[in-house]
């Protein structure tokens, strides 16, 4: 069994030379979220193949792995946040594996790592499971505690593109699905009770048992399962640095009071119906409820525009001869339609019957209960760790206690950007406290203080961070970039305004000392909003086949992400900063010549065609070669470099050499 090729020491990433390790890749990728070939959302679906459906080809088929991969290098990156979910390994049933997902999955990431790319293990969802607006889990999850997904719109238990799209208006923003709404899944019914068992069902429900298990058991039992077969086919592979615990949890109604619509007090991210547990467990029973609806912000804060009435022809989506485990538990009742609250503090109360404190009694245990099933393959792997993603905005933290070699792994996006599909640095807005923004320096400064919020998280434990997602919508301003391409436009200025957006997140990264992977890289993507990257209209792919002519690979507003940065520092790295007008790139280190290997700094080519002059300080030595430049330091303590592009081409063999200042 191979070592881990990282380790984390503090807040650092270290590789086996003793080296500091920044990561910088990207998600492969958005529509791995969907079975291939023909499971994207932008194709009606009413879910009934779900036993059947595969996801072999998802990111890629094998045969393109090698152009891929390749591009990958050619930009820079050193690393993929690698996607696959529950439903991909398990959709059979309970305990059936698709052995040839998981054969072809073990191949992609082999492939991955002899790229020289490190590789993590992204189990991805969304909104728990495609059948209800996301995607991750498989649909007999439903069935297994009672629900029924097939009755879920109609009886407004969750949002689905594929039941609330109309395929056949060529629009492709309608009202009935609202732009960027799938989040709004997570208060809804059909959410609130699947995370709710999934990590309450001990104490919530704990007479509800399938199989002999508790339901908590049951599920969670099942996920790890599936975790445990890729960690054991991944095992011997030594690019493989871990996995990541589950991605953007949520916890369902835990924390909230049964009549609590929170709206008094709304989640900064609230979007949608506002409605309490008890709404929720009484829609599910087929009662109708009236509800507020956020619908805009207001300084920042979530604002009800509306009220609507959800589940008009109550409909129920519990299966027939199945009964709601809460209301047996004794949570509620429902009498003559109407639901009565019996324990108001039935979702604030914790195992021990007294408050509940969700750090320590959700997160805790599944952080353990991962990194025992995957470290059982290969003790040294890394867990990234993601705890759901309001959880800081209302004080929710890591557990105290981590396990060992623990990573903060939490996203961030512009979320003006991502809800709207609009940029403009001389028009923007603060998503979280509502301050208009203008120019570039305001916009980047807004961006440092909310990623180094994220980096904070890590102090809980000590760990260091990796910025799981981050990207900007390619469909802005309606597909403007699209139709320019269309038109016949090339070069820079057709991603322009996506390109700056990029920089600005790039020159964040920097600033704070952040790993990160791009979200996300989608070899299906196309230039189509109403496709995107395959997925609920999403469209922030960095590569698009619509995007391919010839002279151009598929990248869009690669200068933007494809930058300079120190992938590997002979010591620690202090600091670097790239200034995209000159493309000069500076670098600070604190050489240690105990550590032999060299600093190595990615110089793609699509920022230094030509290749880099270097200056460093006298005595050191460089070779540049394939997009890296190799320092070794001449003497311990500070040292600096600079790089320049070259404006001229240098014959390959005269840039692979050896120099001395």
């Amino acid at each position: 069994m191979p070592p881990s090729p990282l380790r984390v020491l503090g807040d650092r990433f270290i590789d086996a030379d003793g080296r500091d390790v920044l990561l910088r890749g990207v998600n492969l990728g958005g529509d791995s979220k969907t079975p291939w070939p023909d499971g994207g959302t932008h194709r009606p679906s009413d879910f009934s193949d779900h036993w059947t459906v595969s996801f072999i080809g998802r990111p890629f088929p094998l045969a393109e792995a090698e152009e891929h991969f390749s591009r990958l290098r050619a930009w820079g990156f050193n690393c993929v946040r690698l996607l696959t979910t529950w439903e991909a390994i398990e959709h059979a049933g309970p305990g059936v594996y698709d052995e040839a997902y998981l054969d072809y999955f073990a191949e992609v990431a082999r492939r991955a790592g002899d790229h020289g790319l490190y590789v993590f293990v992204d189990f991805h969802q969304d909104a728990w499971s495609r059948m209800s607006g996301g995607s991750g889990a498989p649909g007999w999850t439903f069935e297994a505690v009672g629900l029924d997904f097939s009755r879920f719109h109609a009886a407004d238990a969750a949002l689905v593109m594929q039941h609330a799209f109309d395929y056949a208006d060529p629009s492709p923003h309608q009202a009935g699905y609202p732009r960027m709404s799938w989040s709004s899944n997570y208060r809804l019914p059909a959410n609130g009770v699947m995370w709710s068992l999934f990590f309450g069902g001990r104490w919530l429900t704990p007479q509800f048992e399938i199989g002999g298990l508790n339901v908590q058991d049951f599920l969670q039992g099942r996920y790890l399962a599936c975790l445990d077969q890729v960690a054991r086919r991944l095992a011997g592979q030594p690019r493989v640095i871990g996995f990541e615990s589950l991605n953007e949890p949520s916890i369902g109604w835990l924390g909230q009071g049964l009549s609590d619509r929170g709206v008094a007090n709304p989640s900064p991210l609230a979007i949608g119906p506002a409605i309490s547990p008890l709404d929720g467990l009484a829609l599910a029973r087929g009662a109708p409820a009236t509800v507020p609806v956020f619908g805009g912000r207001e300084e920042g804060a979530p604002r009800v525009v509306a009220e609507r009435t959800l589940n008009p022809a109550g409909v129920t989506i519990w299966r027939e001869g199945a009964s709601c485990p809460f209301e047996a538990a004794g949570v509620y009742a429902l009498n003559g339609g109407q639901a009565s609250p019996l324990d108001e503090e039935a979702f604030r109360r914790g195992p021990d019957g007294g408050g509940l404190d969700v750090p320590r009694d959700v997160f805790a245990p599944f952080f353990e209960a991962v990194a025992r099933t995957m470290r059982a393959h290969r003790p040294d792997w890394l867990l990234f760790a993601e705890i759901e993603v309001a959880g800081p905005f209302v004080g929710r933290l890591y557990p105290q206690a981590m396990p060992p070699a623990s990573v903060n792994a939490p996203h961030w996006y512009d979320l003006a950007n991502l809800a709207t599909k609009r940029f403009d640095v001389d028009d923007h807005v603060d998503a979280f406290t509502g301050r208009p923004l203008r120019g570039e320096a305001e916009v980047r400064g807004s961006y440092v203080k909310s990623l180094q919020a994220r980096k904070t998280l890590a102090e809980t434990f000590g760990g260091p961070t990796l910025i799981g997602e981050i990207g900007v919508q390619f469909d802005l301003d309606h597909g403007a970039s699209y139709e320019a391409w269309a038109a016949g436009a090339r070069g820079p200025g057709v991603f322009a305004k996506q390109a700056l957006a990029l920089h600005l997140m790039s020159d964040a990264l920097d600033e704070l000392g952040l790993s990160a992977t791009w979200w996300n890289y989608s070899a299906s993507n196309r230039n189509d909003p109403r496709i995107g990257d395959g997925w609920n209209q999403e469209d922030l792919s960095i590569f698009s086949r619509d995007q391919q002519d010839g002279t151009h690979d598929g990248g869009r507003g690669v200068e933007g992400f494809a930058r300079p940065y120190a992938r590997a520092a002979q010591g620690r790295l202090v600091r670097q900063r790239f200034d995209r007008a000159t493309r000069l790139f500076e670098v600070v280190l604190d050489a240690d010549l105990s550590v032999e290997a060299p600093t190595e700094i990615a110089t793609p080519a699509a920022t230094y065609p030509f290749g880099v002059v270097v200056e460093a300080s006298p005595g050191c030595r460089w070779e540049e070669l394939d997009g890296v430049l190799r320092i070794f330091a001449a003497a311990a303590g500070p040292m600096t470099l600079r790089l320049a592009p070259r404006t001229v081409p240098v014959a390959a063999e005269l840039r692979a050499r050896s120099t001395r200042g």
